[in-house]
């Protein structure tokens, strides 16, 4: 299934416990993007971040967040893009999004006092606040920076009614990302 036939079936879903659609979360991340000056592959991973929660239900092994989308949909979402060709950096920007999270949640108590209810839900299916280990590690990933900045993206795309480019704009330029 392509990006735009994921989102033609899915991206008007409800954006797990946020007034907004799919669609636009993944539409204002990708502008958010675009006008921090990001590369064209921060862009296409900021626009697909979220795709594993579109997969169809026969791609989805692992199961569901009791209504807060799909469990690992980052790995998934990664390794759905890397089987259509895009590139590791794209790959590792989607599959470490919630692992900023955790991250994040680690290192700055307050940063947890400013997730969302649905970011709160999710947290506890997504392993909780990371450990100093696993923080170490994550920290020497050559893409962290670009991961968390991802995560501040993710964070703030949720608000209603703002105006973006469309879908075609964005899934126009994931596809050249997939053809270089």
């Amino acid at each position: 299934m392509t990006i735009a036939a994921l989102f033609a079936q899915s991206g008007n879903d409800d954006y797990y416990g946020e007034p907004i659609t799919q669609l636009e979360h993944a539409l204002q991340c990708a502008q958010m993007a675009e006008q921090a000056g990001a590369d064209a592959d921060t862009v296409a991973a900021a626009f697909l971040h979220d795709i594993g929660h579109l997969l169809p239900e026969e791609l989805v092994k692992t199961g569901y967040m009791d209504g807060y989308g799909t469990i690992d949909h980052e790995r998934l979402g990664a390794d759905y893009l890397r089987e259509l060709g895009y590139s590791e950096k794209v790959a590792q920007l989607i599959e470490n999004h919630v692992n900023a999270k955790r991250y994040l949640v680690f290192k700055n108590p307050k940063y947890f006092a400013r997730l969302s209810e649905a970011s709160l839900k999710t947290l506890a299916f997504q392993g909780g606040p990371m450990s100093e280990e696993e923080a170490t590690a994550f920290e020497a990933n050559p893409y962290f920076k670009g991961i968390l900045q991802l995560r501040v993206w993710d964070e703030q795309a949720k608000i209603p009614g703002l105006s973006t480019p469309t879908a075609d704009y964005y899934i126009a330029l994931c596809e050249q990302q997939r053809a270089n």
